[in-house]
């Protein structure tokens, strides 16, 4: 079998390699924009060209280097019928999971107050926090949602979640679908975004959404930036219907220089590090389904290119 290596990485033999030994039976290539086709049977991509999919014509699955294929979504000559596989896990939920856990401490146990008792020798103790006074709700419930759920739950705090669809989790309150949404915002004070980005959530955080929240609410978005309606969140802050952000991805990454969110002591910035992806993991995951694709077995994380996930 042929393979295409299609991800600009500068150093494509952190890949290449690994994937030869992987599957000592393959030829593996990398990207030539200027090259000819190779007749690969797989690529495996991160935001591909359009040439891509013009030159190579007899691909039977591309395998998407991330949980998040919108990128791969956007190019116009995606063939409607190529099976498109998307990373699933790698070790990327329980990134996940530790990321919103420190957002939300940072919130709910008030640890900026008491690093300024620090720089101020200040001892003073405040009270304990009541769980019950930081209800979460997660938005998406897929791969990364569901661990980063389970995780808070398991500390105790009572946590909400909410998909298009149904969803059944231990020590989580599910809600689905557009009609419960409202009662799911209504159930939440820390809100957590780990929704995939389709035109159906492109823009869901605005300020409508945000003023459904429980009074003193954290925004804690680790989804895509498109989500997020900029100037909506900043009215928000501005108003108190939020009282703090932390944002892990942005419209446009890197953050422009200017942009108003470099300005904003209530917004934590993180240079989209929330999950990063684990070579070694996904190399083995993603070899190991292109063996049972080509032996004709099943295999899991299948993208509904018209859902978009």
């Amino acid at each position: 079998m042929k393979i295409l290596f299609v991800a600009g990485d500068p150093k494509p033999e952190r890949w290449t390699v690994p994937i030869k030994e992987l599957l000592p039976e393959a030829e593996v290539y990398v990207w030539d924009p200027e090259g000819p086709a190779v007749g690969a049977d797989y690529a495996i991509v991160w935001q591909p060209p359009e040439a891509l999919f013009e030159r190579e014509k007899h691909l039977k699955a591309v395998f998407n280097l991330g949980a998040g294929i919108d990128g791969l979504l956007k190019v116009a000559n995606l063939p409607e019928a190529l099976t498109v596989v998307r990373l699933e896990d790698a070790g990327m939920s329980v990134q996940m999971a530790e990321y919103v856990l420190h957002q939300l401490l940072e919130a709910s146990r008030g640890m900026e107050t008491y690093r300024e008792q620090q720089r101020q020798s200040l001892w003073k103790i405040h009270r304990p926090i009541k769980r019950s006074e930081w209800p979460v709700g997660v938005m998406g419930l897929g791969h990364i949602g569901k661990p980063v759920a389970r995780t808070l739950a398991n500390l105790d705090y009572q946590v909400s979640g909410w998909a298009r669809g149904e969803h059944s989790l231990k020590g989580v309150n599910t809600f689905a679908g557009p009609d419960q949404l409202g009662d799911f915002l209504k159930a939440t004070r820390v809100l957590v975004n780990t929704l995939p980005l389709t035109d159906e959530t492109r823009d869901i955080i605005n300020y409508e959404l945000l003023s459904q929240l429980q009074p003193g609410a954290v925004l804690i978005n680790v989804g895509r930036g498109e989500h997020l309606v900029e100037d909506d969140l900043l009215r928000a802050l501005d108003d108190g219907t939020v009282l703090r952000a932390s944002l892990d991805v942005f419209r446009k990454e890197p953050l422009p220089e200017g942009h108003p969110f470099w300005q904003r002591q209530e917004i934590t910035i993180t240079p989209h590090i929330s999950a990063r992806t684990l070579r070694d993991a996904t190399l083995e995951q993603i070899t190991g389904k292109i063996r049972d694709h080509a032996a004709g077995r099943a295999i899991s994380g299948i993208v509904d290119t018209d859902r978009g996930y």
